[in-house]
């Protein structure tokens, strides 16, 4: 029997701390959440082995080193900023060196890993530009130029996705008349990069290689609040999922 296919998801996961003011007195109240249900649903169908690390958890067990990261077919970050991957534990409370996980993702990819980074407010980027991956070890192994500003294109009118390149294995089978998303990171392909899909005029899917790797960036979300329920509740959003972790996974 062939082995399952294992990938690393890390992000998507955040605590929303509330201050409840009624009149004089006030209370608070903290609620935990995840977003990945249906990308992990998606690829767990698909045949795929999923480890799931929340960003609290990454932040201190994301493997650091490319050697380490070998043990997956495919690595896949979701609204996860940079800081939460280089301020290890370690270094900014014990005031430790450790190995910088952006260069190992990157050594990573060019040994022949697969790369998938998922937009959002802390990916790419994002909300006043505090994902900060641009200019990252991380940006090297991407198909795409990030912005060093806000890269945000918030979509309240809804923005619909229009396939380009129909022939890539990425959108085989999946068809042209997709869902509308809410909003995505605004990207540039590299000129040796290829455009899937795009939203509005920006790239949405972008694939590339970088060294013996293969890596894809996808602009909007994988779950809300960019990617409404038409989107995840979408029939061609399952296939989508795996053929972009599978095209990924891929060897160049």
């Amino acid at each position: 029997m062939a082995k399952a296919p294992r990938i690393l998801i890390a992000g998507e996961s955040w605590t929303v701390h509330s201050i409840h003011q009624k009149g004089f007195d006030s209370f608070t109240t903290t609620e935990y959440a995840e977003g990945v249900e249906w990308l992990r649903a998606a690829l767990e169908g698909g045949g795929w082995q999923v480890d799931y690390q929340p960003s609290h958890v990454a932040a201190r067990d994301f493997p650091m080193t490319a050697k380490e990261l070998k043990a997956y077919d495919c690595v896949l970050l979701s609204d996860i900023g940079t800081n939460t991957l280089t301020l290890h534990p370690d270094t900014f409370f014990r005031f430790k060196s450790v190995p910088n996980r952006l260069e190992a993702i990157r050594d990573y990819v060019s040994n022949g890993g697969g790369l998938v980074m998922v937009g959002g407010y802390l990916t790419f980027q994002g909300i006043d530009a505090k994902g900060r991956y641009h200019g990252s070890p991380v940006e090297e192994a991407l198909p795409v130029a990030i912005s060093p500003h806000d890269d945000r294109v918030e979509a309240p009118q809804g923005a619909a996705p229009k396939v380009v390149a129909r022939k890539h294995p990425i959108v085989a089978g999946i068809g042209t008349k997709w869902p509308a998303l809410l909003g995505y990171n605004k990207l540039t392909a590299k000129p040796d990069a290829e455009v899937v899909a795009t939203a509005g005029d920006d790239p949405l899917i972008v694939a590339g290689t970088y060294g013996k790797g293969r890596a894809v960036a996808f602009a909007s979300d994988c779950g809300p609040h960019w990617a409404p329920p038409e989107f995840v509740n979408w029939k061609g959003y399952a296939r989508l999922w795996r053929q972009i972790a599978g095209w990924a996974a891929s060897r160049a």
